[in-house]
């Protein structure tokens, strides 16, 4: 008996692994892409909560220094976020701005920092209805200089 060897021959639908090969690739760069977005933002957070920081313990020194303290914190974030700017930065003092206490609460002064992150990513932006994430930081310090007038 003898056998065809052209009839042993497997045949495969071609190009199978091609097609599986570029769904799963779109999957897998869009989860990069979001995973990059999403470092790119914390970053961002982290950056402008020490400058938040930072203008939170200058003011504690110098409460009445507000332009001072918007500055220090600008100027903290310069190197990483250099669209920041001081309108960006809110500073509030809640109590006198000395060192005491008001009303038996600590006099102390909050710095603020609001800032739009831009979505490089450009899929996510449609489907959050927005081209930006706004980040927002706060920081809170006791008031330590100067001290208070004895009443």
């Amino acid at each position: 008996m003898k056998t065809n060897t052209f009839s042993m021959i497997k045949e495969e639908p071609r190009g199978q692994s091609l097609v599986e090969l570029a769904i799963s690739l779109m999957i897998m760069l869009l989860l990069l892409l979001g995973a990059v977005e999403f470092s790119l933002a914390l970053f961002q957070y982290v950056t402008i909560r020490d400058a938040a920081q930072e203008g939170a313990i200058y003011g504690s020194i110098n409460p009445t220094d507000e332009s001072g303290i918007q500055y220090r914190a600008v100027a903290t974030a310069s190197d990483v976020l250099p669209q920041l700017t001081i309108n960006d930065v809110d500073v509030t003092i809640h109590g006198d701005d000395c060192e005491g206490t008001t009303s038996g609460s600590p006099n102390s002064l909050t710095v603020t920092i609001t800032f739009a992150h831009p979505i490089t990513f450009p899929i996510v932006g449609p489907m959050i209805g927005s081209n930006t994430i706004n980040l927002t930081a706060s920081v809170t310090n006791t008031i330590l200089q100067p001290t208070c007038p004895l009443p």
